[in-house]
Parts: structure tokens; C-alpha cells; sequence
């Protein structure tokens, strides 16, 4: 049980404006609750609740409901662009690839990590970034993008999937060269 800071005397002689029910707060402790009747609905000195209408989500914000996955776990593009590096593997195109090996330090507490490193068959080491399409890379991704391909000696890529009315397969498109 709550202590009051107000005597059950005091409360009920306050005006009726000034009680919790009145100001829409729960019913008043100081009078019993009485069932409405249907046929008069709700009582004229009892105002309706009024709620607030949430606008419609963006699209941003329905493509971040879910979150953020913990670190080392790929999205559903990630796992598709993996399996498509396994095939180029087996091709012999790539010899080697990891997920999220690195973390390349851009600047104070600004950091990027790619999501692939892979290794070309020539030796080369790329670093490719997988956005689940072009309307959703954010001015922030592309900025760090091209300042780490500014700043380190890499090959960097941003890759989207393609539609499948568009062949499928994998838009690849070089950072900052």
C-alpha cells in the first residue's frame, strides 16, 4: 500500500476539475467506480481519451526495426554475397576471403570495418562493403568509404545485389577510384 500525501477529507473536498479522473488520469480512489450503463455510453462530464496518431515509418526506419546484427553475424545480402565468393573461389578468381577481419581506424572514435576482405588471384587485397541496395548507402557510409580508400592502400568496393528482373547477380562499383 502507498502512503498519501493527502488526507481522504482533503481530497474529496477538492473541486471536481482537480481530481485524477477529471484531468484523464485512472478513476479516484475517494468514490467508487460505477458500471456505465449501455444504453447511455459514456457520461457527458467525462471527456474521451485522447491518443495520439503515430505517423506512418519511413522506409529507414522499417529497414532498421530489426536492429543491428552482433558483430560477426551477416545479414541475409552478406550470406549471398559469401556464397558468391565461394564460387568465384572455387572458380580460382579468389583465393581467400574473411568476413569482417579488420577495423580500419579513419580518424578519432571514427572507424570503418568492411564487411569482406578478400584476396584476388593476382595477390590483390580488396575490401568490399555489401548494402542491401543503392536507396539505403547513407551519405555517412560513402564519406568513411572514401576516406579509408583515401587512406589505406587497398582497393575498395561497395557491392548491391541486383534485381531479379535485372538478371540477378551483383552490382560492383570501385570507391574512390
Amino acid at each position: 500500500m502507498t502512503k498519501r500525501w493527502i488526507s481522504e477529507e482533503h481530497l474529496k473536498s477538492l473541486p471536481a476539475d482537480m481530481t485524477r479522473r477529471a484531468l484523464g488520469g485512472a478513476a479516484s480512489t475517494a468514490a467508487p467506480r460505477k458500471a456505465p450503463s449501455k444504453a447511455a455510453g459514456r457520461s457527458a462530464q467525462v471527456p474521451p481519451p485522447v491518443v495520439a496518431e503515430k505517423p506512418a515509418p519511413t522506409a529507414k526506419q522499417r529497414m532498421q526495426a530489426k536492429g543491428r546484427l552482433p558483430k560477426g553475424v551477416m545479414n541475409a545480402t552478406e550470406t549471398k554475397y559469401a556464397a558468391h565468393l565461394d564460387e568465384l573461389k572455387l572458380a580460382g578468381d579468389v583465393l581467400w576471403w574473411r568476413f569482417e577481419p579488420v577495423k580500419l581506424l579513419l580518424a578519432p572514435l571514427t572507424t570503418l570495418t568492411p564487411d569482406f576482405m578478400l584476396m584476388l588471384a593476382d595477390g590483390a587485397i580488396e575490401l568490399h562493403d555489401v548494402k542491401g541496395a543503392k536507396a539505403i548507402y547513407e551519405d555517412d557510409a560513402k564519406v568513411k568509404m572514401k576516406v579509408a580508400a583515401k587512406d589505406y592502400p587497398f582497393v575498395f568496393r561497395v557491392v548491391f545485389p541486383k534485381a531479379k528482373k535485372d538478371g540477378g547477380g551483383w552490382l560492383i562499383e570501385v570507391v574512390g577510384g
